[in-house]
């Protein structure tokens, strides 16, 4: 049983990798390069984020 559950968890994994590195007919870009080009934008949201959260704590602590 542990054998054909290990089967089954490596080619859902492997379906898995071959579904996001898979590339757009469209587009040409997969899954992953959109990731890749959108990360940098989404660190800078989350700093922006974190900053406000910090400025407003500060803001409520000094009352």
């Amino acid at each position: 049983m542990g054998l054909l559950k290990t089967a089954l968890i490596g080619a859902a994994v492997y379906g898995a990798i071959k579904y996001i590195t898979k590339k757009d007919d469209l587009t040409g870009k997969s899954i992953v390069d959109d990731l890749k080009e959108k990360a940098p934008e989404w660190v800078d949201k989350a700093k922006n984020f974190k900053e406000d959260l910090q400025a407003d704590f500060a803001m409520r602590n000094a009352d």
